[in-house]
């Protein structure tokens, strides 16, 4: 009997040892980089610009932002470079650092590399991304829109600056080579389809990755965009994001179009950001200042998608200080 119990755990072991062979050396598999070299016009370089600063705000994660002020808004100087850290306090499996996105990390990259990583989640080696940065929304963008983005950043100043390397914990050292995938392009909807256009918006800017609440890095089902997913920032303060569906009590039901744009808009001073002090201090994760540079129709056009959510009921408290 111990000898065939030993054989039995012989046969596991060597089963779960070449499925994480399998996981580790086989994948992710989204193919080869598009050969591809983009004409950097200037209307494509302008609509780059206004999405990476205001609606995908990549000028967001990739900076090192200055929690001394209200939404922690990049440092002037540092757009691109990257360096911004996502720890476990933030609900990440493990420590992950946002990547140099300038000429000077970028340089020897192809476009069809840059678009890869963007809407696919590699690397330019083919390693997968930890999707800090939401690469399976931008996998259905248009590909023009992308496209605008990478010409966009071509222009960027060369800054130097190394990116740590990111170091997940185990199992996702292993899992996160299973998310990766293949784009599945859309097309940019009419302005006048208000709905459909304020769902690509909301998908561009993706609002549910903070706005969702999360397991173990995991969304809960059923609870898109009802908000409780919380960040912990320097100094012990806690941030829950809010409730954005419908809901009149818990959510956005109350709240009109113009209250909706309004807020954002009036962010758009950076200048007037207040200054965050303590964890006593109010404050927000949310780059409130980027969004603030969006096109009042497109916040219109969110808001309208938005308002057609399932309203959920989830009440949050937004600040709080961690008890240590």
């Amino acid at each position: 009997m111990a000898k065939w119990i030993k054989r039995i755990v012989a046969l596991l072991v060597i089963i779960i040892a070449t499925g994480l062979a399998y996981v580790k050396l086989a994948l992710p598999n989204v193919g080869k980089a598009e050969d591809l070299k983009i004409e950097a016009t200037p209307d494509l370089i302008k609509r780059g610009e206004y999405l990476a600063y205001h609606v995908c705000v990549c000028m967001d994660c990739h900076a090192q932002r200055d929690w001394t002020k209200f939404s922690g808004p990049p440092i002037a100087g540092t757009e691109g470079k990257g360096g911004d850290v996502f720890t476990k306090e933030f609900g990440f499996p493990g420590t992950f650092y946002s990547k140099n996105i300038t000429p000077y990390n970028l340089k020897n990259w192809t476009d069809g590399e840059i678009m890869r990583a963007f809407t696919c989640g590699v690397d330019k080696n083919g390693a997968a991304l930890f999707p800090v940065m939401p690469y399976h929304k931008y996998g259905t963008m248009d590909k023009e829109d992308v496209k605008s983005i990478i010409a966009f950043i071509r222009t960027l100043k060369p800054l130097k600056y190394d990116a740590p390397a990111s170091k997940p914990d185990f199992p996702m050292n292993f899992i996160m080579n299973t998310i990766p995938k293949k784009a599945s392009f859309t097309t940019l909807p009419s302005k006048e389809n208000v709905i459909d256009y304020g769902k690509y918006l909301v998908n561009a800017a993706g609002c549910s990755e903070c706005h969702t609440n999360v397991i173990k890095g995991k969304p809960i089902e059923g609870m898109d965009f009802a908000g409780g997913r919380e960040f912990i920032l320097p100094q012990g303060k806690k941030i829950v994001a809010a409730n954005i569906t419908p809901d009149n009590e818990t959510g956005i039901g109350y709240w009109t179009e113009a209250t909706f744009v309004n807020k954002f808009k009036s962010f758009s001073d950076r200048s007037k950001l207040q200054d965050y002090k303590s964890p006593k201090d109010y404050q927000s994760i949310m780059p409130w200042s980027m969004y603030a540079g969006m096109d009042s129709s497109d916040l219109s056009a969110m808001y309208a998608y938005l308002k057609t959510l399932k309203a959920i009921p989830n009440k949050v408290e937004k600040n709080s200080i961690v008890e240590n």
